[in-house]
């Protein structure tokens, strides 16, 4: 799957016919820069192309989506022929890709006209790579009145199964998404807010790279308790789950509606750590009762965020509860959504439920996907 920072597309080789999920192999395909701006355009809602291929004079935003989820089906069959290659196993090994795609636009509260749109052509990847695709996994549980997301909780249950004393899953992509796991329960789960997006995008704004390397920008600043509680008046963060987000809702252009006024007078850096403060306060008060219910619950860090150091110190004093990265449980934080998504084709070919009503508020247990044969 590639991620909200639309910069590479995290590919996970996985075995599951033991007790525990087992991943061989894992590859990051870069995306070209053409692809990702291509991506970004289309998730920020910008009409028209930046680039135009001949022979047409202009390229419209259907046209941009076409040549987009064409693109991307192409860099995951790429993706896939390398991690086969680096796993030395043939296509005729695996038995289906559980390919996400990219989420261009995620839209569950629109209530009537409520949608959400993921990119990556499925057949083409089953055309070019030889191998069965399952795919397309959200729209059924919105279909079902669920959000469509988060869909992790129930594969973080697989991947980590809960000891005595439960456990919390912390997702750091560009949204922060928590699953809480008790054993013998259904799993809760639910999307908190930004995790890394504003950060990567107030950071791109003002320095020359794409990410806060380790928060050191983000711990040269000083948060700023004024701006901090000006954010969190977002009403997101008070609303019951379920709930999902995503870029389209938090970006620069909501960061500078509500903190416009200090946006102009604070050091960039100083902007930079609150936002850091924003994603860690949004995701203490989500948890807030889950944490009041069963106090020191472990929680376990994965997605990018995880090698934030900065963010990963601050989330542990915060939650005042044993922090660790996934990979401590055998799985590194980039791997874990692209495995929760092998889990999730698994699901579906082996014809079980793959979404968790309590999580999404969906009608009940559904299939989650569509199967495109090789």
């Amino acid at each position: 799957m590639t991620g909200t920072s639309i910069d590479a597309l995290d590919l996970c080789l996985c075995d599951f016919s033991g007790s525990l999920p087992r991943l061989i192999a894992h590859h990051q395909e870069p995306l070209d820069a053409k692809l990702t701006a291509q991506l970004k355009r289309l998730a920020q809602g910008v009409n028209g192309a930046a680039d135009q291929a001949p022979p047409a004079p202009a390229i419209d935003a259907i046209d941009l989506l076409g040549m987009a989820d064409r693109r991307l089906a192409e860099t995951t069959a790429a993706g896939v022929a390398r991690l086969l290659e680096q796993a030395d196993l043939p296509a005729t090994a695996i038995r289906a890709i559980g390919s996400h795609g990219q989420t261009v636009r995620h839209r569950p509260n629109w209530r009537d006209a409520a949608f959400t749109l993921q990119l990556g052509d499925p057949s083409r990847i089953a055309e070019l790579t030889g191998i069965t695709v399952a795919a397309d996994f959200r729209r059924r549980d919105l279909a079902a009145g669920g959000q469509g997301a988060p869909l992790a909780p129930p594969a973080h249950a697989a991947l980590f199964p809960p000891g005595p004393e439960g456990r919390i899953v912390i997702n750091l992509g560009g949204i922060a998404n928590a699953s809480i796991l008790h054993p013998g329960r259904e799993p809760i789960g639910l999307d908190t807010g930004p995790a890394n997006t504003l950060m990567d995008a107030w950071h791109s704004r003002h320095r020359p790279a794409p990410f806060d390397r380790d928060g050191q920008w983000a711990a040269s600043g000083t948060a700023h308790p004024a701006l901090l509680e000006q954010l969190l008046i977002e009403s997101f963060f008070t609303a019951p789950a379920p709930k999902s987000t995503g870029p389209e809702q938090f970006n620069l252009d909501w960061l500078e509606r509500l903190g416009g006024q200090w946006l102009e007078v604070l050091p960039a850096e100083d902007v930079q750590a609150t936002l850091l403060e924003l994603t860690v306060e949004s995701i203490a008060r989500a948890l807030s009762p889950w944490q009041a219910e069963q106090p020191g619950m472990p929680i376990t860090l994965c997605g990018g965020g995880a090698y934030n150091g900065r963010l990963v110190k601050r989330l542990g004093e915060r939650l005042a509860a044993p922090v660790e990265s996934s990979a401590a449980l055998g799985l590194a934080p980039e791997c874990v959504e692209g495995a929760a998504f092998a889990w999730l084709a698994r699901q579906l070919l082996s014809g079980q439920p793959a979404n968790a009503p309590s999580v999404t508020g969906a009608a009940g247990p559904r299939l989650l996907g569509g199967i495109y044969p090789a």
